[in-house]
């Protein structure tokens, strides 16, 4: 049997900006930790449900952003797990008034264990009633876990807080993930493009951030990932303290998903609720995929004169 997979994608990308994209660790003016949970297709026994943790930090000083990740997947209700640790850092360059570029680097530590006892294959299933008569006879691996070192890269441009373009590349190395040592098991490159454009409906312009305007942001995320491809495309609207969102998410095979979104700010803090309405051949019954987001903004440093690069404005979401 050859089966493949792709990593865990999240509907709220902007709100998991250090696993979209390397070069947005340290991208805003103060530290800020965002927390994140998908569950998706919650009807099929958990089918999967993702868990991640991350803290980045803005260096004006030396024109740099540091910043720590750890998730935790589980695919097939625990079945097959996955979990990893990532550092990070951003290098910001002026280019010119209006043009800035952060360069991003990941180095991530995997670890994916399998629940052995987990499994069902077919010789443990009576074809007549359909329930597990007993043992398999398939061979386990010789061992249940694996442990890999990899690496990521990325850039971002923003145009004053009008536009922002971004690009990453994961598994730069391709590691192998095979409990018998297939060869041909490898984690596959991912490219990711993304780009948003932030429309001040209330003043008529690109940007131009005021907290009583209504800003619609129009986005884009590209993903491929070995032979599979992803297409989101959709946009926000966020008139403080609220955000609304719709989003279509294409494989380019068949239709996937339509993403609705709501989200509350309140000071310092954000909160994020996405429901995925399934239209892939998987249907309803999967029960589409659970989305929450929490994320908090607090300033280490206090605001400098001298501080030399702006914040990128992406969406919150």
């Amino acid at each position: 049997m050859t089966s493949f997979a792709q990593d865990p994608q999240f509907s709220q990308f902007y709100a998991n900006p250090l696993y979209l994209n390397p070069a947005l660790a340290g991208a805003t003016d103060c530290g800020r930790i965002n927390l994140n949970y998908r569950n998706q297709w919650p009807g099929l026994s958990n089918a999967y449900a993702t868990y991640n943790v991350s803290y980045d930090q803005s260096l004006p000083g030396i024109n740099s952003g540091i910043g720590v990740l750890v998730m935790s997947d589980q695919q097939g209700d625990g079945a097959l797990s996955r979990t990893s640790a990532a550092a990070f850092y951003t290098y910001k360059l002026k280019v010119s008034e209006p043009i800035i570029i952060n360069f991003g680097i990941k180095a991530a530590y995997y670890q994916e264990h399998l629940n052995w006892e987990k499994l069902i294959f077919a010789d443990q299933i009576n074809s007549a009633t359909g329930e597990i008569t007993g043992p398999t006879s398939e061979t386990p691996p010789s061992s249940m876990d694996i442990s890999v070192m990899d690496f990521s890269a990325g850039a971002v441009m923003s145009y004053y807080d009008m536009f922002f373009i971004g690009l990453a590349v994961d598994h730069l190395t391709q590691p192998q993930l095979s409990f018998y040592d297939n060869p041909d098991s490898k984690l596959n490159m991912k490219i990711t493009g993304h780009g948003s454009v932030n429309i001040n409906l209330t003043q008529g312009m690109l940007g131009g951030y005021d907290q009583d305007d209504i800003m619609l942001q129009p986005s884009i995320l590209y993903m491929q990932q070995g032979k599979f491809h992803q297409l989101n495309a959709g946009l926000y609207v966020n008139k403080y303290p609220f955000v609304v969102g719709a989003y279509f998410r294409h494989n380019f095979q068949n239709p996937d998903a339509v993403i609705a979104l709501v989200g509350l700010t309140y000071n310092n803090l954000r909160f994020g609720y996405s429901y995925d309405i399934t239209m892939s051949n998987v249907g309803g019954k999967a029960g589409g995929a659970h989305e929450i987001s929490l994320a908090w903004d607090f300033c280490i440093y206090k605001q400098q004169k001298r501080r030399r690069i702006r914040a990128i404005n992406s969406p919150s979401f």
